[in-house]
């Protein structure tokens, strides 16, 4: 090869680098923007690629979304973080129970976690310790402090927050006016509870007795210590055959799927001068898990269901394939412009394992709740 042919070569396959780089760089620039919400709507599609159930969305005050949630890990609860909500990075283990220190011994469900004067507030349930009567439930709930979002949380007692004398879990905190609340589950575990329901049941042959799960709500200290006065009983199952939620409520009992109805999973939150308190109900491990909301002018209740439930419900009858949704949660986009729910649910590939959902959440001018979902086809943020 000539002098002058090497230096035209040269310069040629300078030239075809360079075109390269640059189409590289517009490549894996255009991926980025495609995540990049100022460029444009982000697109995503259901299931996320995380296996939590009962999942919680905190958005944090460092422009980042925290993501924790029932399994995943052993004897306490991990998290992820994302930017977008669509790729979520994982954190590891953010809290360890069953130490010499804890009062926790194993089932650890349902974290939720919040930024308060910069610290981070873990709440959970997990079956305590103590347990002289040796029940099969035992479930209370506690709380945890952190400097950071990803741990490491450390339980503010060493035992739990307090005692009402039965199984609790599914703990949610609202403040309101200067004040806190704490709301949770009472389990249907010895809970038997007559009604028109119960009674079709036995007529059926179905079941004996129908154990049911009750929403509570109490003031709680700011400091996330104490309980203030008794807790009042907000939700629970209709007892009635005609009360138009006693069929979506019911489907666990009258499928013969299980004699248990549920009232658990509840979120809190403010909207327009009123709270609006999101439910599950049905059996967590089948197919008829469903979300309703109630609203009320007061924290404490009372509260009244809404004639739009359920509001989140399997659509294999519509011709989809979730099923089991429920858990929720309410969060805003980091704009403030859109409301969200997370939840899990399950589709013909997952099986039984519970993968996490994001579908937006609207409220209307009258008030009415409603969820765009399950959705399983591409959607944008």
């Amino acid at each position: 090869m000539s002098k002058n042919m090497r230096k035209q070569f040269h310069v040629t396959t300078t030239r075809l680098n360079l075109i390269t780089a640059v189409l590289v760089s517009l490549i894996f620039s255009g991926c980025r923007a495609s995540f990049d919400k100022s460029s444009g709507p982000v697109k995503y599609t259901n299931p996320l690629p995380v296996t939590f159930g009962d999942p919680f969305i905190l958005s944090a005050s460092d422009g980042k979304y925290y993501m924790y949630g029932t399994g995943g890990v052993e004897k306490g609860f991990g998290a992820y973080s994302s930017d977008n909500l669509i790729d979520w990075q994982y954190e590891g283990q953010v809290y360890r129970g069953d130490t010499p220190q804890s009062w926790t011994l194993k089932n650890y469900w349902a974290p939720e976690v919040y930024e308060i004067n910069g610290k981070f507030y873990l709440f959970f349930s997990a079956d305590w310790k103590v347990n002289p009567a040796n029940e099969l439930e035992n479930f209370r709930i506690g709380v945890a402090v952190a400097d950071k979002p990803t741990g490491p949380f450390e339980e503010m007692s060493d035992k739990p927050l307090f005692d009402p004398g039965y199984p609790i879990i599914d703990a949610n905190i609202l403040q309101y006016k200067g004040k806190s609340f704490l709301y949770y589950s009472r389990c249907c575990y010895k809970n038997p509870v007559e009604s028109e329901v119960a009674e079709w049941a036995r007529k059926q042959d179905l079941f004996n007795e129908i154990e049911e799960s009750w929403v509570y709500g109490v003031e709680i200290s700011n400091d996330f210590t104490t309980v203030i006065g008794e807790p009042v009983l907000l939700l629970q199952p209709p007892s009635k055959m005609s009360d138009p939620q006693t069929e979506w409520e019911s489907r666990s009992v009258t499928s013969g799927e299980v004699n248990r109805r549920w009232t658990e999973g509840s979120f809190a939150f403010e909207h327009g001068g009123r709270i609006y308190m999101m439910y599950s109900a049905n059996f967590f491990g089948g197919q008829n898990y469903a979300v309703g909301y109630a609203v009320s002018d007061n924290p404490l209740g009372p509260f009244v269901k809404a004639g739009n439930n359920p509001v989140l419900e399997k659509n294999t009858a519509k011709g989809g394939e979730v099923t089991g949704t429920g858990h929720n949660m309410m969060f805003h986009s980091k704009d403030g412009e859109k409301m969200y729910t997370v939840y899990h649910g399950r589709t013909r590939k997952t099986g039984d394992e519970r993968v996490v959902f994001i579908d937006e959440l609207k409220i209307d001018g009258k008030g009415v709740l409603s969820v765009d979902g399950p959705s399983t086809s591409e959607k944008e943020l």
